[in-house]
């Protein structure tokens, strides 16, 4: 007899329907399983047969052969387990097929029969809608996940021996109308869930002076501009950039989506309780990552922490002190703002949508402006500086200096609180929200080309002062459009539209690697 089942697996953060078929056949009691299987779904069927008998049911002493199609994909991880004891109880005869029309199964199984959840089920769940499927069945844990997603029915079952008996996983307190499984619970997680990490006791008014600063910041997260600051140990560079976070606006409806799923394909929605992500995520890897790690790779290839802080930031604390190579492969994300990693069966694309935010030392020592002289050596100081190549300081936007702070005035207030700037922020990304919706992208950082040129028009002088500075300094064409887009984002915070002489100098204050460089 035969059965066919509907089943699901990840490639990169996408869904990719597998159908899941199942013959039964006089012969030597054996199990084939065909269709490229990786080493867990062949094992999968000893998990299969010890839950298919703890359920109370039979597991056919015949030949089994199970194929999981397209036979040109690799097929990986157990998400498969639930699917393939369908399908041999359908072919056994032990369960009617006409009850599982049009739905997608998910899940692995205990050896007991308990149905246990996997990583990416809200892109599962995305593609069985968008496939035209009725229903998906996923582990109860997995139910509130699976429910952000309308138009589509979703059973959460804990066991193979509840979903056998025809129990549809309510819990008694379950709210009228609430999917089966979803669980009151896992409900009120949803309801108060807020961000994948916890900015709630952190405000920009904790910083106390550097103002250059803090306006450098707004800057940046009003156009979500890539940020550096450089400056001697205790400057208050990293307590600027781990407030980022608390200024900037929160995800739209698409954007969470997004952030949710590649959350949910990493299996990190667990740590953020459930629901769709609404803060913008950020991300602060150690200097030892390694370049796999930071812009993902490996034989499966997985998402790094550049796509984890797709929408969001991603900050590197003490810059040079990570591995050249490292650095280096930020270039192409930081351009095409995609990761794209090739391997013999399969090429992955990761969004990668993200702000660097980055601290430095001027030197090895931490520089003059701590107090002490600096003990480096010229060249000490150049190899330091070497670690940041060119063309990845280029794509810093903002390269601000932070100067020692005196002791007078350090008891005082912080000034601009975290929420007032989040409002001033939140206006100046609605600005370029309406001016560039019909172009398909929101912020300043994201111009190019045409569009550059066309909202992003100098005053005569403003262009006279670009030019000089252009040539004096030796810019790139990748540095000058860079300007461009800073003052772009300081006149929407001025809520002018033309960009005058000012914005375009106080872009060009911000380029201090640039007048470095430029120094004899």
């Amino acid at each position: 007899m035969y059965a066919k089942m509907m089943s699901a697996s990840v490639l990169g953060i996408e869904g990719r329907l597998i159908e899941v078929e199942v013959n039964i056949s006089s012969g030597l009691p054996m199990v084939n399983v065909v269709g490229l299987p990786d080493s867990a779904v062949r094992e999968s069927i000893d998990r299969v047969r010890a839950a298919i008998q703890n359920a109370g049911m039979k597991f056919p002493l015949d030949r089994v052969t199970i194929n999981l199609a397209p036979a040109d994909l690799r097929k990986e991880g157990s998400a498969f387990d639930l699917a393939i004891a369908a399908g041999i109880l359908c072919a056994s005869g032990q369960l009617e097929p006409g009850m599982l029309a049009d739905t997608l199964l998910i899940g692995e199984l205990s050896l007991s029969g308990t149905i246990r959840s996997v990583p990416g089920v809200l892109p599962m769940t995305e593609l069985a809608r968008r496939c035209g499927l009725r229903r998906i069945v996923v582990p109860r844990s997995a139910a509130a996940e699976a429910s952000l997603l309308p138009g589509i029915e979703v059973q959460g079952i804990s066991s193979l021996s509840e979903w056998l008996n025809g129990e549809d996983g309510a819990e008694p307190d379950d709210p009228p109308g609430a999917p089966r499984g979803f669980g009151s619970k896992r409900l009120r997680d949803l309801i108060r869930f807020q961000d994948s990490s916890d900015n709630g006791e952190l405000d920009l008014a904790d910083v106390v002076g550097q103002e250059q600063g803090k306006r450098a910041l707004l800057v940046a997260a009003s156009g979500m501009h890539n940020l550096v600051f450089i400056g001697p140990p205790g400057t208050g560079k990293t307590m600027l950039c781990r407030r980022l976070p608390t200024i900037l606006p929160p995800l739209n409806d698409e954007e969470a989506l997004a952030v949710t799923k590649i959350f949910s394909v990493c299996g990190k929605l667990g740590e953020t309780r459930a629901g769709l992500i609404r803060s913008r995520p950020f991300r602060a890897p150690h200097h030892t990552i390694s370049g796999a790690g930071l812009v993902g790779g490996g034989t499966i290839p997985k998402p790094g922490e550049v796509t984890l802080a797709h929408h969001g930031v991603l900050f590197l604390d003490e810059l040079p002190e990570f591995s050249r190579s490292c650095l280096e492969t930020l270039r192409q994300p930081l351009e095409d703002r995609q990761v794209t990693i090739g391997r013999a069966r399969a090429v992955c694309r990761f969004p990668a949508s993200f702000m660097l935010a980055a601290s430095m030392n001027p030197c090895p020592c931490g520089g003059e402006p701590s107090g002490l002289p600096c003990a480096c050596s010229p060249a000490a100081v150049s190899r330091y500086r070497a670690r940041i190549s060119g063309p990845l300081a280029d794509r810093l936007d903002l390269q601000v200096e932070l100067a020692r702070q005196p002791l007078q005035g350090l008891s005082s207030g912080g000034g601009l609180s975290s929420a007032q700037a989040r409002e001033i922020v939140a206006d100046a990304a609605a600005r370029q929200l309406a001016r560039y919706a019909k172009h398909g992208f929101q912020w300043n950082s994201q111009l190019q080309g045409s569009h550059l040129r066309k909202y992003a028009k100098l005053s005569s002088d403003a262009e006279t002062l670009l030019q000089q500075v252009y040539d004096r300094l030796g810019l790139s064409f990748r540095a000058h459009d860079r300007i461009l887009r800073i003052s772009r984002t300081i006149a929407d915070l001025a809520d002018r539209e033309n960009i005058r002489t000012e914005d375009v100098a106080e872009a060009i204050s911000y380029r201090c690697l640039d007048r470095a460089a430029a120094l004899p």
